[in-house]
C-alpha cells in the first residue's frame, strides 16, 4: 500500500501512574477516509487470566473501550457485562455495531498491540478507558486507598488513505459514490404510495456497471437527515447477455449494507437480495454515510457470468416538521438553553422553539401542546417526535429525562441517536415498569411510578438524538403530561451525596465530568450507600471512635506537670483534632473540610510522637529546637503529600 496511505496522526503518551481505582481515558477522532488505527501500550500489569471468573473482574486492572464517549464499566454495582475474561486481540472486534450502546472491556496486560481497519472499526470518536479496579468503591472518597498502583505509556496512530473515495485497510478498494437528485415521483417496484414524503433519486454516476461472480462492488451514500426510508434496487439487470431462463440453479445479486463502515458477508447492518422487482428497504435509516456492497450470488454452473445492472437508491423523507408513515406525525426541534452559570462547563435545558413557548423558558413544558392529530387508521399508534443536538464538545454529559402527569402515563418513550426511533429501532425505551432499558449499560433508571419516569442516559455521545413519544390510547384525555429534557455534568446532581468534578482526557482535549462522592456513598451518581448510618452498633462504634481520643489526657497531664507547656499544647491539640476528624469521619459533624481535619490528625500525630523522643533525649535546647523545625517540615509534607503510603 506504499503511496494509498500516509500518516494522519500520532500520538506518545508518556509513562503515567494509576493509583488504586483511579482512571484514564484516551481519545482518538478517525475520519471518514481512514484505513486503520493503532494503539500500542505498555504497563507493568500482569493479570493472570486463569485466575478470574466471572465476578472477579472488578478487582483487576481493565482497559475498555466505546465508541462516541467515555467508557463507564460499573454503572450498575455489580455491571462486569462488558468483560471479556481474556486478552485483547484484532480479533476482539467483530462489529463496531456492538459497541455504540455498550462497551467492551478486557485485562490490562503487559504489552498491548493492537490495529484496526475500517473493515472492523466505524469513523468517528472512539475512547479507551484505562481503570485500576471498578466498582461501587471506584468513586468513594476513601482515607486510605488499598491496592496496587500501575503505570502505563502508548502510542496511538490512525492513517488514511491519500485518495478520499478509496476503502480498505491497504486503500486498495475503490467506492462509488451515487450521484442524487430530488423527485417529484417515480413509478416502479419502489413507488411510494403518498404524495407526502419528498424522494431523492441516487444511482451510479457510471450508469450500467457489469462485475463477474467473483468479485463485487462498492457504493457509498450520504444521507444527511433524519429520513424515514432508503430503499436499494437493482435495474436493468441482465446476466452477460444471457436470457435468465438460461441460467441453471439461483443467481440474483446479494446486497450489504452498513453504516459508516465497509460492509463484508459477516459484518453488516443490513442485508437482502436485490433484483428488478426485488427491493432491500431500511427503515428509519441513520443520518451519515451509508456503504453498499453488491456482490453476485450464484451457483458453480454460473460461475463464468458477469452481472450488469443500474444501482437505485431512494431516499424518502418527510418535512422538517413531519416523521413517521406518511408523514402523518409530528416533529419538533429541540432548542437549548444554557444555564447562567460561566464557571462550569456547557450544561442546557431543552424546550420546542416554536412561538408558542413562553418567553421565560420554562425548564419543562406541557406534552399534550404538540402531540400529532391521530386518524382512525393510527388510533393505537400516534407518533410525537422531538430531536435534540448535543455539541461536539459535550460528550461527557449525561442526558436526563423526566416524564410526569397528574394521572397515570399512558405514553411509551423510545429514545435513538442518528435516527428516528421506532418500535422497531431504538437504543433506549421505556414502556412500563417492568419494560424497559434499565439494565443497559449506560441507561439507569430513577424514577418508574404510574404517573413519572425519569432516566439519564450515561456519557450521551454527541450528536442529534430524537425522543419518541408513543400515545398508547387516543381517547380524548384531560390529563396533563409536562416534559424536561437536559444535558447535565453529573447524573442526579451526584444524588446529593458528592460533589460533580470535571477532569481531562489524557491528551489534555476532551472534557469530561464524574461524581467525587463522599465517604459513606458510591457508584457513578453516588447513589450506593456502602457506609450505613443506622443501627444501635454504628452509634456504639461512633462513640467509642471518638472517645478513643480522651488518651490523649495522660500525655498531656504528665507533660503539664513537668511544666513541658509546649508539649502539653502538642498532645492537647492532638487528641482533639483527632476527635474532630474521627466525628467528621463517621458522617456525625465536621467543624472543618475533612481535608483540612484529616491533615491536622497525621502531622500533629506525627509532632507528637517525635517530640516526646525529642523531650526525652539529652542534647542542648538549641538542638532540640533545631529537630523540631526540621521534623516539622517533613511531617508537614509528608501528611499533605500521602499520610497513608
Amino acid at each position: 500500500s506504499t503511496g494509498r496511505t500516509y500518516t494522519i496522526s500520532s500520538i506518545a503518551y508518556p509513562k503515567s501512574s494509576l493509583q488504586p481505582y483511579d482512571w484514564s481515558y484516551i481519545k482518538v477522532d478517525l475520519p471518514p477516509w481512514f484505513s486503520s488505527m493503532s494503539l500500542s501500550l505498555e504497563t507493568d500489569a500482569d493479570t493472570d487470566i486463569s485466575k478470574l471468573n466471572n465476578g472477579s473482574g472488578s478487582s483487576v486492572p481493565i482497559i475498555c473501550f466505546r465508541e462516541g464517549s467515555p467508557p463507564v464499566p460499573d454503572v450498575y454495582d455489580t455491571s462486569l457485562t462488558g468483560f471479556v475474561p481474556e486478552y485483547i486481540s484484532n480479533g476482539s472486534f467483530l462489529s463496531s455495531k456492538s459497541l455504540q450502546n455498550a462497551e467492551k472491556c478486557y485485562p490490562l496486560q503487559k504489552s498491548i498491540f493492537l490495529r484496526l481497519t475500517n473493515e472492523q472499526i466505524s469513523s468517528g470518536t472512539w475512547y479507551f478507558g484505562i481503570f485500576n479496579g471498578i466498582g461501587a468503591v471506584r468513586t468513594q472518597s476513601k482515607m486510605i486507598n488499598r491496592g496496587s498502583s500501575y503505570s502505563f505509556s502508548g502510542n496511538v496512530s490512525v492513517e488514511g488513505c491519500t485518495i478520499s473515495t478509496m476503502l480498505g485497510p491497504s486503500c486498495n478498494l475503490s467506492a462509488n459514490v451515487l450521484s442524487c437528485n430530488t423527485i417529484d415521483s417515480f413509478t416502479g417496484a419502489s413507488a411510494m404510495n403518498s404524495s407526502a414524503y419528498t424522494v431523492v433519486a441516487c444511482q451510479n454516476a457510471d450508469g450500467l456497471i457489469c462485475h463477474g461472480n467473483n468479485s463485487e462492488q462498492i457504493y457509498s451514500l450520504e444521507v444527511m437527515e433524519l429520513v424515514e426510508e432508503l430503499h436499494i434496487t437493482a435495474s436493468n439487470l441482465t446476466f452477460s447477455g444471457t436470457q435468465r431462463s438460461n441460467i441453471t440453479g439461483s443467481y440474483g445479486l446479494i446486497c450489504y449494507a452498513r453504516h459508516e463502515a465497509i460492509p463484508l458477508e459477516t459484518m453488516h447492518d443490513f442485508s437482502g437480495e436485490i433484483s428488478n422487482n426485488v427491493t432491500l428497504v431500511i427503515k428509519f435509516p441513520k443520518r451519515g454515510r451509508w456503504y453498499i456492497t453488491i456482490r453476485p450470488s450464484s451457483t458453480d454452473q454460473n460461475r463464468y457470468l458477469k452481472s450488469c445492472y443500474v444501482l437505485r437508491c431512494l431516499v424518502n423523507f418527510c418535512p422538517p416538521d413531519k416523521a413517521g408513515l406518511n408523514c402523518a406525525f409530528e416533529r419538533y426541534m429541540l432548542q437549548a438553553h444554557l444555564r447562567k452559570n460561566p464557571a462550569i462547563p456547557y450544561e442546557a435545558y431543552y424546550v420546542p422553539n416554536t412561538e408558542t413557548m413562553s418567553t421565560a423558558y420554562p425548564l419543562d413544558f406541557s406534552l399534550e401542546s404538540f402531540l400529532s392529530n391521530s386518524t382512525a387508521e393510527m388510533k393505537n399508534d400516534s407518533w410525537t417526535f422531538f430531536t435534540m443536538d448535543i455539541p461536539y464538545g459535550a460528550s461527557g454529559e449525561n442526558i436526563h429525562f423526566r416524564l410526569s402527569s397528574d394521572a397515570n402515563i399512558d405514553y411509551e418513550v423510545y429514545a435513538r441517536y442518528g435516527g428516528l426511533p421506532s418500535v422497531i429501532g431504538w437504543d433506549y425505551f421505556y414502556t412500563n415498569s417492568t419494560s424497559n432499558s434499565n439494565g443497559s449499560m449506560f441507561f439507569k433508571l430513577y424514577d418508574s411510578k404510574e404517573n413519572q419516569i425519569s432516566f439519564s442516559v450515561i456519557y450521551a455521545r454527541a450528536g442529534t438524538w430524537c425522543f419518541g413519544f408513543r400515545k398508547l390510547d387516543n381517547l380524548t384525555s384531560t390529563a396533563q403530561t409536562s416534559v424536561a429534557l437536559s444535558l447535565e455534568r453529573c447524573p442526579k446532581k451526584c444524588s446529593s451525596h458528592g460533589t460533580c468534578q470535571m477532569s481531562l482526557d489524557y491528551s489534555g482535549l476532551a472534557l469530561y465530568s464524574y461524581c467525587a462522592c463522599d465517604r459513606n456513598y458510591g457508584g457513578f451518581d453516588c447513589s450506593i450507600e456502602l457506609v450505613s448510618h443506622r443501627g444501635n452498633w454504628h452509634v456504639g462504634q461512633s462513640i467509642f471512635l471518638i472517645g478513643s481520643n480522651v488518651a490523649a489526657i495522660l500525655p498531656a497531664y504528665w507533660a503539664l506537670r513537668r511544666k513541658a507547656f509546649a508539649e502539653w499544647v502538642l498532645f492537647t491539640s492532638s487528641g482533639v483534632s483527632s476527635a474532630l476528624y474521627h466525628a467528621c469521619d463517621v458522617g456525625t459533624w465536621c467543624v472543618l473540610s475533612f481535608h483540612v481535619l484529616q491533615f491536622l490528625d497525621f502531622w500533629l500525630s506525627f509532632m507528637a510522637v517525635v517530640s516526646t523522643f525529642v523531650y526525652l533525649t539529652a542534647i542542648s535546647e538549641v538542638g532540640k529546637r533545631t529537630i523540631h523545625t526540621v521534623v516539622a517540615i517533613i511531617t508537614a509534607l509528608l501528611a499533605e503529600t500521602g499520610p497513608t503510603r
